[in-house]
This record gives structure tokens, C-alpha cells and sequence, in this order.
């Protein structure tokens, strides 16, 4: 991921701070005892499990039908991008996949494949 240059402020601290480790680790927990309380960790989901974890309304559908036509997604691409769509929702406590879910879990696939294909993408 390209990471915008910082200010001084922020690089020396008298900045905002962000979210601190303990409560990204305690965001992590949360998402994965979802996952728990489903069944199934999201990275096995497939099939019938995968549908019910991310039903998607007609809007989120559409969005998913213009990704597949425009960037060339095969079926193992799609389910892919619903796991880490899911995992994001998880993430948020939110209980339905939303547009917003989908579009960054899309946005880190094409990151990923950017990567792939030799672009450089800096950390």
C-alpha cells in the first residue's frame, strides 16, 4: 500500500493518535469469535456457508457483477474478495457485508495483483 508522507507533527507524536494495539487486538478477537460463533473461520467458508455469511443486497450485487466484468474476476477470485469482505465486516462489528466492505476488499485485490504484476507499491 503507498503510504502518504507525514508531517512532523505526526512523526514526532504531538499529532492525533490512532487506534492503539490493545484495541486493534481486541477488534481481532471479537472478529474471530464471530467467526467462531458461525461455524467457520471466514478463510474456510465455500458454497452454501459463504452464501449465508455474505448474503448481499441487489446494490452489492450489482457492484460485484460490474468488478467481475470490468477487472476480468474468475469465481475463485470472487469468493475471495467475499472472505476478506466478510473479515472486514467482522472487523467492523458489523453483522451484514456492506458496499463500503466490499469496495476496499476489492481495492486490496487490485492492490495485490498491482504487486504481482512487478508495479512497485511501497509500505
Amino acid at each position: 500500500m503507498e503510504v502518504p508522507v507525514q508531517s512532523g507533527e505526526v512523526l514526532l507524536g504531538s499529532g492525533a493518535s490512532g487506534e492503539s494495539s490493545a484495541r486493534v487486538r481486541a477488534r481481532v478477537l471479537d472478529a474471530r469469535a464471530r467467526q467462531e460463533a458461525r461455524g467457520m473461520l471466514n478463510s474456510a467458508l465455500s458454497g452454501a456457508l459463504l452464501d449465508q455469511a455474505c448474503r448481499l443486497d441487489a446494490a452489492s450485487e450489482q457492484l460485484l457483477t460490474r468488478a467481475m466484468e470490468r477487472l476480468g474476476l474468475s469465481a475463485r477470485a470472487l469468493h475471495r474478495i467475499l472472505r476478506l469482505a466478510r473479515t472486514l465486516a467482522d472487523l467492523e462489528g458489523a453483522e451484514h457485508l456492506s458496499q463500503s466492505h466490499l469496495m476496499e476488499a476489492l481495492g486490496y485485490r487490485q492492490l495485490d495483483r498491482q504487486a504481482g504484476q512487478g508495479s512497485v507499491v511501497s509500505a
